[in-house]
């Protein structure tokens, strides 16, 4: 029976190698997974604020009125708004925009990766982009 208990012994010492080699691609999955979440977070608002100035621009606002409306639209608050980068194609003219013609905004923000080992592999801060264009109505 000694050589059971040997054994044994033996085979406790298997495990915890095992875990120290599974434990590092176990964390950087988990840490993986939490930033894939927050990144998709952070790109569905900021698809629905460009969706927001883009609607504002086809019902005829001016520039002002397209940044006000992605900067207060829903879930902006989440965000700093001095981070944020909005661009609308074209500016509108004195005259407003042609009716007829398109209006695009684009909105970017960085997100902040705060996984240790995920950070330089994607790009520490990843900024989440969209652009939504629309038809000015009038």
């Amino acid at each position: 029976m000694l050589w059971f208990h040997d054994f044994r012994r033996n085979q406790r010492g298997q495990a915890v190698v095992e875990m120290a080699l599974v434990l590092p691609i176990l964390l950087m999955l988990i840490f993986g997974i939490v930033e894939f979440g927050r990144i998709l977070n952070t790109y569905m608002i900021v698809t629905n604020l460009s969706r927001e100035g883009a609607r504002e621009g086809a019902v005829g606002g001016t520039d002002t009125e397209i940044v006000n409306a992605v900067e207060s639209g829903t879930n902006a608050d989440q965000f700093d708004t001095a981070s944020m980068g909005i661009a609308i194609d074209p500016p509108a003219t004195l005259s407003g925009r042609p009716r007829g013609s398109a209006v695009k905004v684009t909105v970017s923000y960085p997100v902040d990766i705060i996984a240790p080992i995920i950070g330089p592999i994607i790009g520490d801060p990843f900024v989440v982009t969209s652009q939504t264009t629309m038809r000015v109505e009038g």
